[in-house]
């Protein structure tokens, strides 16, 4: 006898009354091989069968249990085929259908393609959503009196199915895909979650209704399951947010207040701070800053970091969300565990002079971060504290006006100045040179300055002195009064700009783009003439060479006058002749034309007037003694001391003793490297300033690597860095190079053993690391991590702990790259730093570019061409990555490092043998999903292959639902296959 189609099979079965098994045979006999039970849609006509009648026809029911359990169907058609029954009213149907679903659903899974795991996401979606039907159905029905008892029986079975399948994390994430792959039908599955909120109410049953409850929210929860990341909470010391923050200070206090704010967003993330300890964690290092900093500049520029620039980082921090805490609590929660520290605090008070708390409360509540009442009370609370320490009241010197103070004030004069800069210089050029004088004394200059670094006004101060400077080239028949104002505008303003420049760097004088043939003076002086640090200058270069009427001309104004004249003067001509000028001088002193006698005449008149002459006669000097013999120098050093020393005369400028202080502290950086390697003395005039802070520090006749394991051992005891070893950090930097000081930190992280000091010394060296985040990683990921995982004499050092460490390390500093590096956030001292021909990535690691365009739009697009999606690991290319599917551009050498990197890592994986760096490879992968914000497209992870996949879910610590789902690109088709594949064959 021949079947002629399923339905016909199957009432022939039940009239006969077969058994199940005999069903099954005579069912393989009647349809011949080739054709799946899935296309002929066994599992749904079964259920038509059965469902016919008011309560189920159990002969019918029990092939289709025979069938689920020998697989001849798959649970997907099961899945659809239940979720399209709807007939709610039939109790005994559902509670049928439900037990049926009761065989398979807390062990779903699927080995096949691609394709039909998404088929089970589907299924599974659209069953949840039966059941939430199914339950609104019988909330609804349970309001009727009559059916009250029976429908609540009927509700609690359908909530506990609800529960088993909601319970498992796998059905969650296959739920999760499912809503990616599917928008629409997850709508409607809000759209029930909504109409059973809405009858639940009228529950009165109360432990049914919270199961019910606890249903709702965990469906709710499956969009951010990823999500979810628990705080440290053992901790309470975080060094290496103290670290970025003492490094900012010390070195960057000019820098945009945004990269700092997104660093230590980033660190608060990748190491779970919990916010009151990450602000607490800020305000330690500021304090410990302050009383660290050496006196002088360096004091004011912590005061500033501290008083002005950290509360406007606060408030950017602000913006960020923070769940649903509310960020001036957490303020509240920092300041009060920061009055605990009370030794800290009283030392800082000593050290300011002011009580340094009250100040910084006040500053935090006028920008928004603490309320009033939370300020007062504070403010109590210290005021108490400080009674107990007597020596703080009797040491505060009436006398000393506090820096906090003095620098708050300094921010809105710093304003003011800059609009009096504004106006017109040719109508009162003598008002403008009251506002400048009196900018001068004591240590004005200075704090102006700070606040203005401090608030990013630093760069407009400079354009409007550059300006200022430009503007005194101009004059037509001057009067002598007039002369005499015009050179001090002159000079005052060469001075503030050359003190800038050595204070906070050159760079914030440069302007961004000038027409040529239009760079102002001082930017040209500044760019060819002036000694810097690690800048060696050619005395013989042209620049100091000008034309030859005007130096002699100067030379004999220099020897013949008495004073320097001033009227008709062209001061900036004057400036950019001296240099020669000096040098026919010092010929005809060497060759005995002129006498001692003379000389100090000439250098009399060179800084009588202007100090400005002086300061580019000795920058000039400077680079001539370098080339010099030992027995050739003395005359050249004589004629340095000769202009460094100040002129005490009668009929010097208005603001000479001003200007000498400053210019004294020019001279004297301007010598530092010259006098130490001549080892010459030269005493400059005490000025009241620091002797050049953080100069010099590297030991003499210590080899570096020496210096550099020292230093770190140091730190690591410590268990912080302070400012001083953060700048002998840099020195040795710029002196090593990047791979000589990446390769030696990473040795000493490898020789630790114990589990504690590992972790201490990630958090230390990832701050370290921030001297220059992106040359170091592209050497650590690019060089260091490869030699490591393919010399296989060298995997023994990758065992726990200092393996582990490794791993976090790298992954901390590739996501900080990757996440800052897009942004060009390179600061200006990291530019200036010389960069090594490493960056040849593009040759060193050749990656495969070529990838078929086919493929490629195939993959990025929706169509599904199935023989290409269906076994994304036979016909994909073992390289082909989400970012390829994204179109990063692999020019770029840190993309093209991360790429390479997980090739390499794809590889390990995929090896027969295992050891170690297979161990190293899977706490990279751990740390990766620890730190990752999730569903962020466009990680380091999209650098990853896609057939990495499947090889990490056979390690036996990846293998869960939740680390598939956070490696793999959800937003592209192909990703959201690849980890239905992964995830249904756990």
């Amino acid at each position: 006898m021949k079947v002629v189609n399923l339905k016909q099979a199957l009432l022939q079965a039940w009239k006969e009354r077969w058994s199940d098994y005999q069903w099954a045979i005579n069912m393989k006999r009647f349809f011949p091989r080739g054709a799946t039970w899935d296309i002929l849609n066994l599992a749904e006509a079964l259920l038509e069968q059965a469902m016919i009648g008011p309560s189920p026809n159990p002969l019918i029911l029990s092939y289709l249990k025979y069938a689920i359990s020998s697989q001849m169907v798959s649970y997907s058609t099961v899945l659809t085929a239940i979720s399209k029954f709807d007939d709610f009213s039939r109790d005994l149907c559902v509670q049928s259908l439900l037990e049926i679903m009761d065989m398979f659903c807390d062990r779903l899974s699927c080995h096949g393609k691609a394709e039909e795991c998404i088929g089970l996401c589907r299924a599974l979606m659209s069953a949840l959503n039966w059941l939430l039907r199914c339950a609104a159905f019988y909330t609804e029905k349970v309001k009727e009196m009559l059916e009250q008892a029976a429908a609540e029986g009927q509700l609690k079975m359908c909530l506990e199915r609800l529960e088993k399948m909601l319970s498992s994390t796998k059905n969650r994430a296959l739920i999760h895909i499912a809503k990616l792959e599917e928008t629409s039908s997850w709508s409607t599955v809000e759209q029930s979650l909504v109409k059973l909120g809405e009858n639940l109410n009228s529950l009165s049953n109360s432990p049914l209704r919270s199961q019910a409850e606890d249903c709702i929210s965990l469906i709710k929860s499956i969009p951010t399951m990823l999500s979810v990341h628990s705080e440290q909470l053992n901790k309470t010391g975080f060094p290496t947010v103290h670290a970025v923050v003492l490094l900012e200070g010390t070195m960057n206090l000019t820098g945009d207040t945004q990269p700092l704010v997104e660093q230590l967003m980033m660190v608060k993330r990748m190491q779970r701070i919990p916010s009151p300890l990450f602000v607490l964690e800020i305000w330690k290092a500021c304090f410990v800053g302050l009383i660290e900093s050496p006196e002088g500049t360096e004091e004011l520029k912590w005061t500033a970091f501290t008083f002005l620039k950290i509360p406007q980082v606060l408030v950017k921090l602000k913006k960020y969300p923070q769940g649903e805490k509310d960020f001036t609590e957490d303020v509240n929660c920092a300041f009060e565990f920061l009055l605990k520290l009370t030794p800290l605090l009283d030392k800082a008070d000593e050290r300011c002079n002011c009580n340094c708390m009250n100040q910084l409360l006040r500053e935090c509540s006028k920008q928004g971060l603490l309320s009033e009442a939370n300020m007062n009370n504070l403010m109590d609370k210290r005021l108490a504290d400080r009674e107990q320490a007597p020596h703080l009241k009797s040491a505060e010197n009436a006398n000393i006006q506090p820096n906090p103070g003095l620098i708050l004030r300094a921010e809105p004069t710093v304003t003011n100045i800059l609009k009096t800069m504004d106006a017109d210089h040719s109508k009162s050029p003598e008002g403008l040179l009251g506002v400048l004088g009196h900018m001068l004394s004591g240590k004005s200059l200075d704090l102006l300055l700070a606040a203005a670094a401090a608030t990013g006004k630093l760069k407009s101060f400079a354009r409007k002195f550059i300006k200022l400077n430009e503007f005194t080239k101009q004059f037509t028949g001057e009067s002598s009064k007039g002369a005499s104002v015009r050179a001090l505008l002159f000079d005052i303003s060469f001075l503030m700009l050359c003190h800038v420049a050595q204070t906070y760097g050159s760079e914030m004088i440069l302007s961004e783009s000038s027409p040529p043939g239009e760079v102002p003076f001082f930017e040209t002086w500044m760019l060819t003439c002036m000694p810097e640090e690690g800048k060696i200058l050619n005395p013989d270069h042209p620049c100091f060479r000008p034309d030859s009427t005007k130096v002699e001309s100067l030379v004999a104004l220099l020897n013949n006058s008495s004073e320097m004249k001033l009227v008709q003067m062209k001061w900036h001509e004057a400036c950019l002749s001296i240099s020669a000028a000096i040098l026919e001088i010092l010929n005809a002193w060497e060759n005995g034309v002129l006498t001692f006698e003379s000389i100090q005449k000439i250098t009399d008149n060179i800084k009588g007037k202007v100090c400005s002459m002086a300061v580019c006669a000795v920058a000039w000097l400077v680079a001539h003694v370098r080339m010099l013999g030992l027995d050739e120098r003395e005359k050249s050093l004589q004629m340095i001391r000769q202009l460094a020393t100040p002129l005490y005369g009668e009929n010097t400028l208005q603001f000479y003793n001003e200007r000498v202080v400053i210019m004294s502290s020019i001279l004297e950086h301007m010598c530092a490297d010259v006098l130490q390697q001549t080892a010459t003395q030269i005493k400059f005039p005490a000025t009241g300033m620091d002797t050049i802070p953080y100069w010099n520090l590297l030991p003499p006749k210590k080899p570096i690597k020496e210096v550099l394991m020292s230093v770190f051992t140091k730190v690591l005891e410590k268990g912080w860095v302070d400012s001083r070893s953060i700048h002998i950090f840099d020195t040795l930097l710029h002196m090593g190079g990047v791979y000589w000081f990446c390769n030696n930190l990473v040795k000493e992280l490898l020789k630790e053993t114990r589990k504690e000091h590992t972790l201490r010394a990630v958090e230390l060296l990832y701050a370290i690391f921030c001297l220059d985040m992106q040359q170091l990683t592209l050497t650590l990921l690019g060089h260091i991590l490869p030699n490591l995982l393919t010399d296989s004499s060298k995997w023994h050092t990758l065992m726990d702990p200092p393996g582990k460490a490794l791993a976090k390390l790298s992954v901390w500093c590739a996501l900080s790259s990757y996440s800052s590096h897009n942004k060009g956030q390179a600061s200006a001292r990291q530019r200036k730093r010389h960069r090594e021909d490493i960056e040849d990535y593009i040759s060193l690691f050749p990656l495969d570019d070529t990838q078929p365009s086919k493929l490629m739009r195939l993959l990025s697009s929706n169509e599904e061409d199935s023989n290409i999606l269906s076994s994304p690991n036979r016909s994909m290319s073992s390289s082909l990555s989400a970012s390829q599917l994204h179109t990063v551009s692999m020019r770029d050498p840190l993309n093209r490092v991360l790429a390479n990197l997980f090739l390499l890592i794809s590889s390990i994986l995929g090896a027969k043998t295992a050891g170690t760096h297979t161990q190293f490879v899977q706490w990279f992968m751990e740390e990766c999903v620890d730190c990752l914000e999730q569903g962020s497209r466009g990680s380091i992870l999209q650098f990853m292959p896609f057939t990495m996949v499947s090889e990490l879910v056979k390690v036996s610590t990846m293998s869960s639902p939740k680390i598939v789902l956070a490696i793999t690109d959800l937003s592209l088709p192909l990703g959201r296959r690849v980890a239905a594949k992964a995830i249904a064959a756990l």
